[in-house]
């Protein structure tokens, strides 16, 4: 037979009918990005997908449930359409927030505060290119200063950024007329993700850099550069003719453009070898300069996996002013709590932040409020949806192999009905017996 009466019966096949799981993962999936999303179910028991819906929306969801009773468990992002669809579809069942968005949607708010707070950021980058650089034999170096940006480069870059402000000058107008969200896209030619992350910004932040800041294919080289440099190899092209044979495959006025850095750090004029004087040994900064992204990061990530020069870069920044510090306290006590899952700690935390100095952070604690439960139930209860993620990746395999047919009817067949091994039977956590309150 063909390939297309087999994919007709297979289409035909009877989809078998199972268990209702206890525990449930739910989370959304791109059918085709941007445009139309599904809902992915997963057994967090069995560690096996129920189902694929076509929509991500409340009463899809809701439906499903109906259809399926027995839930005890629903652990979420924190969609509101599945908030929604959970309580009606299943009102006795305990919905958990998921860690991984809880300090995922804390790192799309740090960026906020720290793009407001640009001038700490700008003098920690200063400072970090004053200091001497301590070497591993204990002698110190003199930092290598980051490659100036052209100036019609900085004139693109402020016509880019009085666009944008223009932009988000219109979309706050046309919301305090009243507008929607939908009709502030179409009316600004912008996304609706785009128009809700710049309602979210209570004034213009200033000047971001780009994604590529800090990246040159001239990076994996710099240790052997600044290694020939100070053992006397002062030529800009004998250099190149080296890191060629090494994989360099850019260009000799890279090179160039790094040694006149390398000049300027040492005090030399260009053009000059200053063969008859003792210059000073030269390094790259241990740590790269901080932008309001990276700032987040190095905000977020663990202490035993914070390098010294980032955490100097960190005490720095506590030090400039009094907000940044109560930013930095906060985030990394909310890190610290849902890591841990130190349920006492919440309640305390969200008191502290709604009463913070900075908004975006009050915003933040008010959205924790609004889901306080399953916020609660996320940092009490060991279930996430560490598994439907990735049975979510391999979703993602799938569809790119069924290229052009990868339709929901075929894909939920081949996604759902693939045999797969049993995990071994583990004690399931029993969910509390109630769904905990807000105190008054």
């Amino acid at each position: 037979m063909s390939w297309q009466t087999l994919l007709r019966l297979l289409r035909r096949l009877p989809v078998p009918l199972s268990a209702t799981p206890t525990v449930l993962g739910v989370d959304d999936f791109a059918l085709r990005k941007r445009h139309t999303y599904g809902t992915i179910l997963v057994d967090l028991e069995r560690r096996q997908p129920v189902a694929l819906l076509p929509e991500r929306t409340a009463e899809t969801v809701a439906q499903w449930l109906r259809e399926h009773p027995g839930v005890e468990v629903i652990t979420r992002d924190r969609s509101q359409a599945y908030a929604e669809g959970a309580r009606h579809g299943a009102p006795t069942a305990t919905q958990v927030a998921d860690r991984f968005h809880l300090l995922q949607h804390l790192a799309e708010v740090l960026p906020q505060v720290c793009t407001t707070h640009g001038q700490a950021l700008d003098a920690v980058n200063a400072t970090g290119r004053q200091q001497p650089i301590s070497l591993p034999d204990g002698t110190s170096a003199v930092p290598v200063p980051p490659p100036p940006t052209p100036p019609a480069e900085q004139a693109r870059a402020a016509q880019r950024a009085a666009r944008r402000q223009a932009v988000y000058d219109e979309v706050w107008t046309l919301h305090r007329q009243g507008w929607s969200t939908v009709a502030i896209a179409t009316q600004v030619g912008r996304s609706q993700r785009t128009i809700e992350r710049y309602l979210g910004l209570p004034r213009w932040p200033e000047r971001q850099h780009r994604s590529h800041y800090g990246r040159s294919m001239l990076n994996p080289y710099k240790p052997y550069l600044l290694e020939r440099w100070n053992a006397g190899c002062h030529t800009a092209i004998q250099l190149f003719r080296e890191l060629q044979p090494r994989g360099y495959t850019g260009s000799s006025r890279r090179v160039t453009a790094s040694v006149s850095r390398i000049r300027q750090a040492q005090g030399l004029p260009p053009r000059r070898q200053g063969l008859r004087q003792t210059l000073p040994v030269v390094a790259e900064p241990a740590a790269h300069p901080l932008t309001p992204r990276r700032a987040t990061w190095l905000v977020l990530r663990r202490a035993v996996q914070r390098p010294e020069a980032e955490a100097q870069q960190l005490t720095q920044l506590r030090a400039q002013s009094a907000e940044a510090a109560e930013a930095i306290d906060l985030a990394q006590d909310f890190a610290t709590l849902v890591r841990q899952r130190q349920p006492a700690q919440l309640n305390p935390w969200l008191q502290r932040a709604t009463t913070s100095a900075l908004e975006a952070l009050r915003r933040f604690a008010t959205g924790l409020r609004d889901d306080y439960a399953a916020v609660k139930a996320g940092v009490t209860l060991p279930w996430s949806n560490g598994p439907v993620e990735g049975h979510i990746n391999r979703l993602k395999m799938l569809k790119r192999q069924m290229f052009g047919r990868a339709h929901l009817d075929l894909l939920h067949r081949r996604f759902v009905l693939t045999p797969r091994p049993q995990p071994a039977p583990t004690a399931r956590p029993r969910a509390p017996a109630h769904t905990p309150t807000m105190a008054a």
